[in-house]
């Protein structure tokens, strides 16, 4: 008999003002000192103000640092660590989207560590976690806030690696869709379509299992059934609110089975070109969902069962067929570029993003079917002008 885990932070909070738990965390926690994780971007919406109110409300101590970068390098997070050093906090709460709540992990890993991020990209396994931390999302996608992952770019491959550690699973989580009330269109977007990748990714993952299939569907079901309205009407709380559930439960599937060829040829868009993480994923999701459909046709037919019950009469390749199709139109419904023409990559670049790509051994190991090089280089072509 095969045994199956799932991995989950011990404390979850959802629901619209649910960020006021914050002050219960930190009675329980008896922190003393607070590093604030976020970015300007976040400060100048004044979504940080709904957290600190509640820290100035209890007179708690703390110290917001906010120099952190999108989609940031591993130098990027060496200089927050640095930063971090140097004050004494004993508790880290994150505001913020993936590349913000992926710093704060790595710092609950590396403050005052007797080893560097360095070392981690090369051996994930010796970190262990010095200072617990509170993760509320800010976006509609990452899971971040549920993940044992932490992503950054390596300038000097060009490309992205993942450093994962049980230690860096969120202590604390807080899903309050009053941090996404305001979020601007096209990060509702970029951010859902990665959360709706996490979901079908993972149900479709070599390492499923029937816990991480249970988390998979459910997200599934909440992010097909809501990503347009979350999009198309910014009044729809409960759309919104839905979204931060099932990208949430996208981030618990992830730390039980692990995305595969999506993510993997996504990885070298976002570290040589800086393209936005979500849309990267989103511009090459439904091709290779496409390039996987014989190898996981009965799989995508039961996430159809989930999301459109209507469908049940069909074929289960008719059923695999509808999963795609609403994965390519739900890209572009919310107006995510489909090709790569606007941010610069060439035809000549293609070399490099195959070779790249196929690097990506970590998630290419979780795909159903196996990629040549061929397969790698003809799935960038259907995305290059």
């Amino acid at each position: 008999m095969s045994v199956f885990q799932v991995k989950l932070p011990p404390c979850a909070y959802a629901g619209e003002g649910s960020v006021e738990k914050i002050k219960e965390i930190i009675t329980k926690e008896n922190a003393k000192s607070i590093m604030v994780f976020t970015d300007k971007g976040i400060r100048a919406t004044g979504l940080l103000e709904l957290l600190t109110d509640q820290l100035d409300s209890m007179n708690a101590k703390y110290r917001v640092f906010d120099d952190l970068k999108p989609e940031p390098a591993y130098t990027d997070v060496e200089a927050v660590v640095k930063e971090a050093d140097a004050f004494e906090g004993d508790f880290i709460v994150a505001l913020g989207g993936g590349s913000v709540m992926d710093a704060a992990k790595l710092t609950c890993v590396l403050k005052n560590a007797p080893y560097t991020i360095r070392d981690l990209l090369q051996d994930p396994a010796i970190a262990r976690k010095y200072i617990k931390t509170a993760m509320i999302p800010t976006t509609c996608g990452t899971g971040a806030e549920a993940t044992c992952n932490a992503i950054v770019a390596i300038p000097e491959e060009q490309s992205k690696k993942g450093i994962v550690n049980d230690n860096m699973i969120p202590d604390y989580v807080i899903l309050d869709a009053q941090m996404i009330k305001r979020l601007p269109k096209p990060i509702i977007a970029a951010t859902g379509v990665d959360a709706l990748a996490h979901v079908v990714e993972c149900y479709t993952s070599k390492k499923a299992t029937m816990l991480s299939d249970t988390y998979a569907l459910a997200g599934a079901k909440l992010i097909f059934g809501n990503i347009r309205n979350a999009y198309e009407n910014p009044d729809d709380m409960e759309a919104k609110n839905k979204m931060l559930l099932g990208a949430y439960y996208g981030g618990v599937a992830i730390t039980a089975s692990g995305t595969t060829a999506v993510h993997a040829l996504s990885y070298p868009l976002g570290g040589k070109y800086h393209i936005a993480h979500g849309v990267s994923n989103a511009i090459l999701f439904a091709h290779v969902m496409e390039f996987n459909k014989d190898a996981c046709e009965s799989r995508l037919a039961e996430l159809c069962d989930a999301i459109n019950p209507a469908m049940f009469t069909k074929s289960e390749a008719e059923k695999a067929q509808y999963v795609i199709e609403q994965i390519a139109d739900i890209v572009k419904a919310t107006n995510i570029p489909t090709d790569l023409e606007q941010f610069g990559v060439k035809m000549e670049d293609l070399d490099f993003l195959v070779d790249a790509g196929s690097r990506q051994t970590r998630l290419l190991v979780n795909n159903r079917k196996e990629l040549s090089l061929d397969d790698i280089r003809a799935i960038y072509l259907k995305v290059l002008k």
